[in-house]
């Protein structure tokens, strides 16, 4: 062996392990935001959900006001929600994330097509 080779084996082992803890915290760090993402989206859906139900006075509420609510339960907070004609409901949520950006959801939600109601009673 020259001498020149000399601790060459230890420089490419702590470059290996340090390229391994950098790839497994991009991992850590992709699968936290897809789950906070997950649970951001899911928070918009049934507070939509539950909007849209208020709006066609299936339940007696402000129909923003329980989108609050039940977005509340599910760890998230209502940033936006807007009625539109034939009440349907657009609901974006913020849920927090450990990482330095919280995560956002958004869905629209509101009663069923007429023909689809027609076609089932029929």
């Amino acid at each position: 062996m020259r001498a020149a080779d000399r601790g060459a084996g230890a420089v490419t082992v702590l470059l290996t392990v340090f390229v391994a803890l950098v790839l497994a915290a991009g991992a850590a760090a992709l699968g936290t935001a897809a789950v906070a993402a997950a649970r951001a989206s899911a928070a918009a859906d049934l507070a939509a959900l539950a909007a849209a139900d208020a709006a066609r006075g299936l339940v007696t509420a402000d129909p923003c006001a329980l989108a609050g609510q039940v977005a509340g339960r599910h760890g998230g907070r209502v940033t936006e929600c807007s009625m539109a004609a034939g009440g349907s409901v657009l609901v974006r949520t913020r849920y927090p994330s450990p990482l330095p950006w919280p995560a956002e959801g958004a869905s629209r939600a509101g009663p069923p097509p007429a023909s689809s109601r027609a076609s089932s009673t029929g």
